[in-house]
């Protein structure tokens, strides 16, 4: 937090705490490779200063340098925003710098995914060894998180746009996981599944909700599927009751997938809307047990939920 930073700096005589503090975040060997947006990191140095210059007459230069670095670049249509792991690890995502772009708000992370992988993170045994589809999985935060640290079979990322599909691709090869090129094929001829057992099998497939069939849905022989921050309009909050009807209808050994689905609560009559369509679809539901909200940063502190849906 700010208020004990500058606390710190009042402490330290030196400059040691500010140059370990750049060294920690924009001259990360992370962020030198796969740099975060130009207006992020202009605003992160900027508050760096103002806290130093409230405290000491003296400038920082390597303060300054890394600002008029920042001041120089381009802001490109694509940025980075990566995310240390409990592990050790690490998830650098590829994103949009404008929060709609190409006419789809999922080419940015949105605050439920965060959430969703938090929990995910919490309660790994749910995963583990366990086929999961994820539906809308935008810039693919929750799924990599859940690949990296909750040992699945196999993951199967979905979307329906071109655009974020494409970015989608490009987020798993960057996180060093391998694309199988079928998620179906491998679902119905396990024998040909050449993945060890510390990588999952992991795929991206186009879904889309209104159009995909229960044979195909049920050809990916999801044991769970999750969604994070899918709720955002009337029409969409249709179309994933209308899905998951369909997964309903998908039977692996006599049993239906468990879903999970995260949101954030910024509407509560669309919210209200999803649930009371929920309950006319005969899809009974319960609220899973709020989490602390430790692991990584948000935009904002919102309220945010995950329903269990008993399919």
């Amino acid at each position: 937090p700010w208020q004990s930073l500058e606390e710190k700096l009042r402490d330290s005589s030196g400059s040691e705490l500010l140059l370990d503090i750049l060294q920690k975040t924009v001259k990360h060997p992370l962020c030198m490779k796969h740099p975060p947006s130009v207006k992020y990191a202009w605003s992160f140095l900027s508050e760096l200063i103002r806290k130093h210059e409230a405290i000491h007459t003296e400038p920082l230069d390597e303060l300054y340098e890394a600002l008029a670095e920042v001041l120089t670049a381009e802001e490109p249509t694509q940025c980075h925003r990566s995310y240390l792991l409990p592990s050790g690890d690490s998830i650098t995502l590829c994103e949009s710098t404008a929060i709609i772009s190409h006419g789809t708000t999922g080419l940015v992370t949105w605050n439920a995914a965060l959430y969703l992988a938090e929990w995910a993170m919490e309660n790994p045994a749910g995963f583990a060894h366990r086929t999961v589809l994820e539906l809308g999985s935008g810039a693919g935060l929750t799924g990599l998180a859940i690949c990296k640290m909750c040992r699945p079979r196999a993951y199967v990322f979905s979307d329906c746009h071109s655009h974020v599909l494409e970015q989608l691709q490009g987020n798993v090869l960057l996180n060093g996981l391998s694309l199988e090129p079928n998620a179906v094929a491998l679902a119905q001829h396990p024998e040909h599944d050449t993945a060890d057992a510390e990588s999952p099998r992991v795929t991206v497939a186009r879904v889309d909700w209104d159009v995909v069939t229960v044979p195909q849905l049920a050809a990916f022989q999801p044991d769970i599927v999750i969604a994070a921050d899918v709720l955002y309009c009337p029409e969409t909050v249709l179309s994933l009751v209308g899905v998951l009807q369909k997964l309903s209808a998908c039977q692996k050994d006599q049993r239906v997938p468990d879903a999970y689905v995260a949101f954030t609560i910024r509407n509560p009559e669309t919210c209200q809307l999803f649930t009371t369509e929920l309950g006319r679809a005969g899809i009974p539901w319960e609220e899973v047990p709020r989490h602390d909200q430790k692991l990584f940063p948000y935009e904002e502190h919102s309220e945010m939920a995950i329903l269990k849906l008993m399919l």
